[in-house]
C-alpha cells in the first residue's frame, strides 16, 4: 500500500507540463491520508489542483474513509474506481514515500525514493462528491501494484510510479483501458533507493526535514 509520502518540489512537472502555480506550494515531509494534497489533472489543459487524499465516489451517500489506495489488479472492476479510471485520472507528485517493515512486534519505517532524488508521479484517480447539503469535495486515491525487488523485503505492495513518457498518456483523455492497465506495473528497482528512518515519521504532525534522515 501507500499510506504516507513526501513532496519537496514540482520543478520537473512544471517544466514538462508548463504548469502555473499560485500560490506557491510548500515542501511537505509527512503527508498523510485525509489531508489535502497536490495533483495534476487534464480538463482541457494541464493544471494543478488540491484533492483530499482518500477517494469518495460520486455516488456515495456519505463521506467514506479508507480508500487511499486502489489495487491495479482490480481497479477497472471496482465500483469505487472504474468510473474514475475511465474519465478522472490524475498525477500525484512526490519525491518519495514511506513504508514500514514488520520485524517481530515492531514496524520499522523506511524512506523510498529515486536514486537521483528527483520528483516523480504516482498514478492517481479522483472524483467529485456532493454532500446532501450541497458541499463539493474533490478527492483522490493512489493506485498500488505488487512490490519490486527493492521494496518486497519491506512490504508486498508499492505505489504505481509513472515514467515521464507515461505521465502524458495517463492524462490523455482518449487513452483506452487496456493501455492504461498496461502502465500499472512495479517501477524498476535499479532506479530506486531506500533506507531506514526514525519512528518520528509515525506521527504525521512531525512534518519537517528531519523525518527524511537515515538512521
Amino acid at each position: 500500500m501507500c499510506g504516507r509520502f513526501y513532496l519537496l518540489d514540482l520543478f520537473g512537472l512544471i517544466m514538462r507540463f508548463k504548469l502555473k502555480l499560485s500560490p506557491k506550494i510548500k515542501p511537505r515531509y509527512n503527508i498523510a491520508p485525509t489531508q489535502d494534497i497536490v495533483a495534476v489533472i487534464n480538463d482541457g489543459g494541464y493544471r494543478v489542483v488540491h484533492f483530499r487524499w482518500g477517494l469518495i465516489p460520486f455516488w456515495s451517500k456519505k463521506i467514506v474513509s479508507g480508500m487511499i489506495n486502489a489495487r491495479a489488479e482490480t481497479v477497472e472492476k471496482k465500483p469505487s474506481f472504474k468510473h474514475s479510471l475511465q474519465s478522472k485520472r490524475c498525477l500525484i507528485p512526490a519525491n518519495g514515500f514511506y513504508e514500514w517493515k514488520k520485524e517481530g512486534n515492531r514496524k520499522k519505517p523506511h524512506r523510498i525514493f529515486l536514486k537521483d532524488e528527483t520528483a516523480f508521479s504516482f498514478a492517481g484517480l479522483w472524483d467529485s462528491w456532493i454532500s446532501p447539503k450541497g458541499e463539493s469535495i474533490n478527492s483522490c486515491t493512489i493506485i498500488t501494484t505488487s512490490a519490486n525487488a527493492l521494496i518486497e523485503p519491506i512490504h508486498n505492495r508499492m505505489p504505481v510510479i509513472l515514467s515521464e513518457d507515461a505521465e502524458k498518456v495517463w492524462l490523455n483523455k482518449n487513452a483506452d483501458i487496456a493501455t492504461l492497465k498496461g502502465m500499472l506495473n512495479p517501477y524498476p528497482p535499479e532506479l530506486m533507493k531506500s533506507h531506514e528512518i526514525s519512528t518520528t515519521v509515525n506521527n504525521p504532525r512531525n512534518d519537517s526535514p528531519e523525518v527524511l534522515n537515515p538512521l
